[in-house]
């Protein structure tokens, strides 16, 4: 039955995409909450069971279980083309274990229209892992749409005072470059070759790699789309939506946001970017590594200043893509398994510290780092959840982190030992800002605004408990992932030098 009637990516998509629109017709809080949290965990079995179908190698019979293409729109060579490798598993899987915890986590929380809100996070979920698994270029534009639109009502609806103005701009940047790349794709599209006798050219990921592009057009191209991934990640200097839009969201919304979403700027530039335009990337891999590297230093700097514990957790997101931006346009083998195994260890930690956020501002009304102290003696166990995270996003050894950022500047370092020291600055910084927060809030007298702190919730304590565990596991033993994606490497950077 496996690959003859169903797939895997199909299973990952429809399963959040159907139970979303379900979710609509709930009108019970308590039941649509209950729903959602169903679905999500019936999504992460899947994305579970799907990893042990990964060895293509020793049993090709798993091809078929991973990928299928159905006729979609044959007379301009568009088809309903799904598929994982190592990359879409890799990250179907972040998809598939953050919204579990994401209801989990918030599970206590109430919104207005709990349908509408929980059908949403469903539908950005679908959004997301279409983003992840789709072979064809259209089809992964139309997912890239998708996956913007649910968020955006979600923040705009159930976001803070001044919701409406931070979503704008967070709309604004990212339809600018969603528009800028769809110029780009029609462009390569009608340099592709025919991959059938329908259509002359294909939208087909294949065809893309093999597209007749000269040197110049691959210049202009490649700006297009990179605009529009950088503005996703974001990249200095196009994120400036990024920390108004994190402070004014909703928790769960954020957490999809930072935890998941920024991955698919991330994700395209690998997929996407440097295959298809591998003239220009070497032409423009310093720019855009001074540029992530200036990101790294500016958002590093910005974070240590800043009082509001939402803002400081956005712009501590900032600088650690800035790094893999950086790692992806070095270009060889150890960066690219680095950047990789980053955008897990990136999702785990950036939810631990939404996590952490989120019960802090609960438990205290309070989000400003200036007007807290004492919680580890109200709280000592969240005290110890969060030194555990902390110390993962400084990475520290035996934590998630340090194996990600070593190998991300480690290939920095081949390629340009001056730009592996400047982004080195970003782990020191790092430490700066995250023990600061560390000292501010855990430590010091209690006032009058933290001493009536209430205890964290048993489902609270499992799920960090749970990204505790993947933080040092993946810290003791990365193989688990750079034995996943090291094939998906090698046919990235085989297909940049065949080009």
């Amino acid at each position: 039955m496996l690959g003859t009637y169903f797939t895997f990516p199909e299973l990952l998509l429809w399963i959040p995409f159907v139970t979303g629109l379900i979710a609509i017709f709930i009108k019970d809080a308590k039941s649509v909450k209950a729903f959602a949290l169903f679905s999500s965990l019936a999504t992460l079995l899947v994305s579970v069971i799907s990893l042990c179908y990964t060895d293509v190698a020793h049993h090709p019979e798993y091809v078929d279980y991973n990928n299928v293409s159905y006729v979609w729109m044959p007379y301009i060579g568009s088809s309903f083309s799904v598929g994982l490798d190592g990359m879409g598993h890799l990250l179907t899987f972040l998809t598939a274990f953050s919204f579990p915890v994401i209801f989990a986590a918030t599970y206590k929380s109430e919104f207005k229209n709990a349908n509408a809100f929980y059908a949403l996070m469903l539908l950005s979920q679908a959004g997301l892992m279409g983003v992840f698994i789709a072979m064809d270029a259209l089809l992964f534009y139309f997912f890239w749409e998708l996956a913007l639109i649910p968020v955006y009502f979600l923040c705009s609806r159930w976001g803070g005072e001044k919701r409406i103005a931070a979503t704008f701009k967070f709309f604004v940047y990212t339809f600018v470059g969603s528009l800028l790349m769809l110029v780009g794709i029609i462009y390569v599209y009608l340099h592709t070759p025919s991959f059938s006798q329908d259509s002359a050219h294909s939208f087909y990921i294949a065809a893309f790699y093999k597209a007749v592009l000269d040197p110049g057009q691959q210049s202009w191209l490649f700006w297009l789309f990179f605009i529009a991934f950088a503005i996703k990640m974001p990249i200095f200097p196009f994120h400036t939506w990024q920390p108004n839009s994190y402070e004014q969201a909703p928790y769960p919304a954020v957490m999809v946001m930072s935890g998941v979403m920024v991955k698919m700027g991330v994700f395209a530039m690998i997929r996407w970017l440097i295959p298809v335009f591998p003239a220009a990337a070497a032409k423009f891999d310093h720019v855009v590594i001074i540029l992530a590297i200036i990101g790294i230093i500016y958002a590093s700097c910005i974070a240590i200043v800043q009082d509001d514990l939402k803002r400081m957790v956005a712009w501590a997101s900032i600088a650690h893509l800035g790094l893999m931006g950086a790692a992806i346009f070095a270009g060889n083998f150890t960066s690219l398994q680095g950047t990789m195994l980053a955008m897990l260890n990136h999702g785990f930690n950036i939810l631990a510290l939404w996590i952490i956020v989120d019960i802090i501002n609960k438990t205290t009304g309070i989000r400003k780092i200036s007007e807290l102290g004492g919680l580890a003696q109200k709280s000592p166990m969240l005290s110890i959840f969060f030194l555990v995270i902390a110390l993962a996003n400084i990475g520290l050894p035996l934590t998630n982190s340090f194996v990600s950022e070593f190998l991300m500047l480690t290939g920095l370092f081949h390629f340009n030992k001056w730009y592996a020291a400047f982004a080195c600055m970003g782990v020191i910084l790092s430490a700066v800002y995250m023990l600061n927060m560390m000292k501010n809030v855990f430590y010091g007298k209690m006032n009058s605004l933290t001493e009536n702190a209430s205890a964290m919730s048993n489902l609270q304590k499992m799920v960090l408990t749970v990204l505790v565990i993947f933080i040092l596991v993946l810290g003791i033993y990365p193989s688990l992932v750079l034995h996943l994606t090291e094939g998906t490497v090698s046919n990235i950077l085989a297909h940049i030098s065949v080009k």
